[in-house]
């Protein structure tokens, strides 16, 4: 039989499959590429796995892209004025600027994906077998499905293609179909590739690869994407209509889709495939909510990992850190806003803003964290330190996993000449204290980036990596994780059964894994209260899924993006001068609104880009654009 190559790679890509960019008729059509279909391509089992797996790179691995980079209240991106998500955040955005524009690269994988699904059966049984012709052929229909399940979020409804064209067929024939049709067809063919995949791969050669328990997992996101107020009753969209004068919108809210969304969460849950992932799972001895939280995105294909891609080091991995890491040996270029830092809870399960939670702002820590989860990693405290401002100290484990801020000690750095490197002088204690403070080596003023905030997200870095040489381990690029589905059955589970005992079952689930107490001891009144625990869950969400792309497209099927309160974003005072004063310039913690970002109801979904849709006339645009 023949063996698959080790993990699915993202840019594994057979010369003679590469297509340019252009418009998505041609992603569609057979004809302009008709290279690709060459009965050459399936007469070997190599050359069709290759074609699949040039199906698999269709998938976007973008950690720099608006979801994830400053595109919503958790984030800033303080380098380049030309950045794009700067520029969409400040409202110069049309439809004449492609924009994290994605949807040419997810119509080419649909049109791969239709090409190796009537292809396949054409290699020769004694070189691949009927089933491992099933297999890819469920694979295929998983890529597909996802490919239109990220299209309907991004850019909302889409054309549904289930063949190739054929010479005489245009694409402008085709126009988009109604939302709750899309959402069937990513359901079918996730139906489809379900019937065909296994719970789990038994051999680490098929890690990368869809899963039954992926399948349902998208499922339940489009189930919960489709009960949300964008999409269920949404007054806003009254007059969206395709080319035939079709509404692609429904017009009514339907309370029953939560009841459908709850449902698709439980049925990944009921697979007992999956659970949120423990550093006792890794061989320690006693459990650490730190490292559990921080080890799930460095512990590679563990067991809340549900989907996800192996991306090479020097891909993803090595941009992600060194884009998040201060200067001088990082960009500094994905900040953390004082809004998130702000929603973190205290260790005691309580939020800063409740009286009893005992948060401060005034003055500094006197002694270092005498809980410190562990004690000492690699001679670096991973709790608060003394000289630490107050607000930092006594913080859930999350906050320390997920917030680089002024005075915490560097994680990205080996040996203490390495976490000296981004200390000056006179800090220089081997625990690499970052400078954040105006005069700071990754200050303000010593690299003229006035538009910092003074954090930067942690979440993703691995204390084995060396920024100062661009050292990094492996780790995979997760697309989809467990603790997503427990939160979005607890949140559709709210919206149709408030007093269903499930919901703080794994709403607690979640705090327990982050060392945080249950609602029923911090929070006993929200319990049953359906307002309150909407709010409670989407703040979970918030802090759970950080910096992962989930925040932002809460805040839009929530219709929640255009909200004062998500559009001030707050920062620390890092551009008054410190006068020497360092770590310790008091000024240096109060809280200043840094920007008002601008936000259109347009923009709840993104154009298509004016180029595509003068060259495919069976579209229309999306409202407002």
């Amino acid at each position: 039989m023949y063996i698959m190559h080790k993990n699915i790679q993202r840019c594994l890509i057979l010369g003679a499959f590469v297509l340019g960019v252009c418009s998505c008729s041609k992603y569609i059509n057979e004809e302009p590429d008709s290279l690709l279909t060459t009965s050459m391509i399936w007469q070997t089992a190599s050359t069709a796995e290759q074609y699949l797996n040039q199906v698999y790179s269709n998938i976007t691995v973008a950690p720099d892209d608006a979801f994830h980079l400053g595109g919503c209240d958790e984030s800033s991106c303080p380098i380049v004025s030309g950045v794009a998500v700067r520029q969409m955040i400040s409202g110069n955005w049309s439809a004449q600027n492609n924009y994290d524009y994605y949807w040419p690269t997810w119509w080419q994988g649909i049109r791969q994906s239709l090409v190796f699904e009537a292809s396949i059966g054409s290699v020769p049984a004694d070189l691949m077998s009927d089933s491992l012709k099933a297999q890819h052929v469920a694979e295929s229909e998983f890529l597909r499905g996802w490919f239109y399940w990220n299209l309907l979020r991004q850019y909302g409804p889409f054309p549904i293609l289930r063949t190739t064209l054929s010479t005489s067929q245009s694409y402008n024939d085709f126009t988009q179909a109604p939302f709750d049709s899309c959402v069937a067809e990513i359901n079918r063919l996730m139906d489809l590739a379900a019937a065909g995949l296994p719970a789990h791969w038994q051999s680490s050669a098929n890690y990368g690869r869809p899963t039954k328990g992926a399948c349902l997992s998208i499922k339940a996101q489009v189930a919960l994407w489709a009960a949300s107020p964008l999409w269920n009753g949404n007054p806003m969209f009254s007059n969206f209509k395709n080319k035939n004068g079709v509404a692609l919108a429904p017009a009514a809210y339907d309370a029953g889709k939560w009841k459908t969304a709850a449902a698709a969460a439980k049925a990944v849950i009921d697979l007992g495939v999956y659970k949120l992932h423990y550093n006792t799972d890794d061989g320690d001895a006693t459990f650490d909510p730190l490292l559990s939280y921080r080890n799930t995105f460095l512990s590679n294909w563990n067991s809340e990992i549900i989907f996800a891609t192996a991306a090479s080091v020097n891909n993803w991995i090595w941009g992600e850190e060194i884009r998040s890491a201060p200067q001088p040996a990082g960009f500094n270029m994905q900040n953390a806003t004082q809004n998130i830092v702000d929603s973190f809870y205290m260790r005691n399960g309580l939020s800063i803003e409740d009286p009893g939670s005992g948060y401060s702002e005034a003055g500094f820590a006197q002694q270092d964290d005498p809980q410190q989860w562990g004690k000492q990693e690699d001679g670096v405290n991973r709790g608060y330190i003394a000289g630490n401002s107050n607000m930092y100290v006594g913080r859930e484990a999350r906050f320390y996993a997920c917030i680089q801020y002024n005075g915490k000690p560097i994680t990205p750095a080996t040996t203490v000449d390495d976490r000296n490197y981004f200390s000056s002088s006179q800090n220089a204690d081997g625990r690499g204290r970052v400078e954040f403070y105006y005069s700071g080596k990754a200050g303000a003023g010593t690299n003229s980036q006035p538009d910092m905030t003074g954090y930067d997200v942690l979440k993703f870095s691995s204390p084995a990596s060396n920024i100062r040489y661009s050292q990094v381990p492996y780790r995979p690029y997760i697309h989809l994780r467990y603790a997503e589905i427990l939160l979005d059955y607890a949140e559709a589970l709210n919206e149709t059964d408030p007093t269903n005992p499930d919901i703080i079952t794994y709403l607690d689930a979640i705090r327990k894994r982050a060392g945080l107490p249950g609602y029923e001891s911090v929070y006993p009144t929200r319990i049953g209260n359906q307002a309150a625990m909407r709010n409670a869950i989407i703040r979970e969400r918030q802090l759970e899924l950080c910096f992962e792309g989930d925040r932002y497209y809460t805040l839009v099927r929530r219709l929640m993006m255009g909200d004062t309160k998500h559009l001030k974003i707050y920062r620390m005072n890092v551009g008054q001068d410190d006068n020497g004063q360092g770590f310790g310039f008091a000024d240096y913690y109060k809280k200043q609104l840094f920007q008002t970002r601008v936000w259109e109801d347009k923009m709840y979904l993104f154009p298509i880009y004016q180029n595509d849709l003068e060259t495919t006339q069976g579209l229309v645009q999306n409202p407002g654009w």
